[in-house]
């Protein structure tokens, strides 16, 4: 690969995931075309013993997400800097997320990391679920 591209890969490694979303949509809608048609055809593909896999899957979760509940409006300023902390987002970003509740925070992250964020979070007074 060129540098050129190595230097997108490498900067697209170090988006949030709600940065990551909004280059989704800028991108679909400055090229028109849609994201989620090209996903799905990947997704077609299916490993061999389903069965085998899918149980596994279920027995052990290493990847959790972490949802914001619920906002008590006293604690709300608070909670908002948290969230900030967390996650990298601008203060208009994390204000929407906050207020949009229930919300997830996080995504894809372990089992630690997870209760981490949560502990934090409900130290603060906010309800927080790992799914």
């Amino acid at each position: 690969m060129t540098n050129k591209i190595n230097n997108i890969i490498e900067e697209l490694k170090s988006l949030t995931l709600l940065e990551a979303a909004e280059l989704v949509k800028q991108i679909e809608e400055i090229f028109g075309v849609d994201a989620s048609a090209s996903a799905s055809t990947g997704m077609v593909m299916m490993p061999t013993d389903v069965t085998t896999s899918s149980t596994s899957k279920e027995d052990e979760k290493t990847e959790f997400d972490v949802i914001l509940e619920e906002v008590p409006a006293p604690k709300k300023i608070t909670i908002l800097k948290v969230v900030r902390s967390l996650t990298s987002l601008g203060l208009k970003e994390a204000k929407e997320l906050v207020e949009s509740a229930p919300k997830s925070i996080k995504e894809s992250v372990s089992k630690e990391d997870a209760e981490e964020i949560r502990s934090k979070l409900e130290e603060v007074g906010a309800k927080v679920s790992i799914k």
